[in-house]
């Protein structure tokens, strides 16, 4: 039952972060705080060694690195590095190259899709809605949290914490 619990941790937090960016456009320091702190105890569950555990910290740190690069150019919000940074943390090196493979091209999608949507007219019904009315406005970014969210979806279950819960 625990190991079940702990196995859904990640793609809960992943799961909340990417509703939290699409109907808010913000993802909560607090949100990726409890991603890096909730890794520790998991990995030490999975018997992970401590070396492997600082070669997941810096692949958190080196991601970290990247996307405040990407931030600093207006590329990317930052709750959008910081996620991504907390994410190659509980991947590794070993998943982070996939991830953000997969992050970019759905990414890519995402914003290619919101910039269609965003040419056609909001009916009155849609318009009532906030955060639809955000996502449509061409000066609102594009909550890269959801593209985030499924790339790291698809290669957790290739990661060692994955199949430390598993077994």
């Amino acid at each position: 039952m625990v190991s079940a619990a702990l196995l859904l941790f990640f793609p809960l937090v992943m799961a909340f972060a990417a509703s939290s960016d699409l109907l808010t456009m913000r993802i909560s320091n607090r949100l990726v705080l409890l991603l890096v702190v909730g890794f520790f105890p998991v990995a030490l569950v999975v018997g992970m060694p401590f070396g492997e555990i600082g070669l997941h910290v810096l692949a958190g740190l080196a991601v970290l690195a990247l996307t405040f690069g990407l931030f600093s150019m207006g590329w990317i919000g930052g709750g959008d590095a910081k996620l991504a940074a907390a994410t190659a943390l509980w991947l590794g090196f070993s998943g982070t190259a996939a991830y953000l493979l997969y992050a970019a091209v759905f990414g890519g999608v995402l914003t290619l899709i919101l910039l269609r949507l965003r040419t056609l007219p909001l009916t009155p019904f849609i318009a009532r809605h906030d955060w639809i009315a955000r996502l449509h406005d061409r000066a609102t970014g594009v909550p890269y949290g959801i593209a985030l969210a499924i790339a790291a979806m698809m290669v957790y279950s290739q990661t060692a914490i994955f199949a430390g819960l598993s077994a």
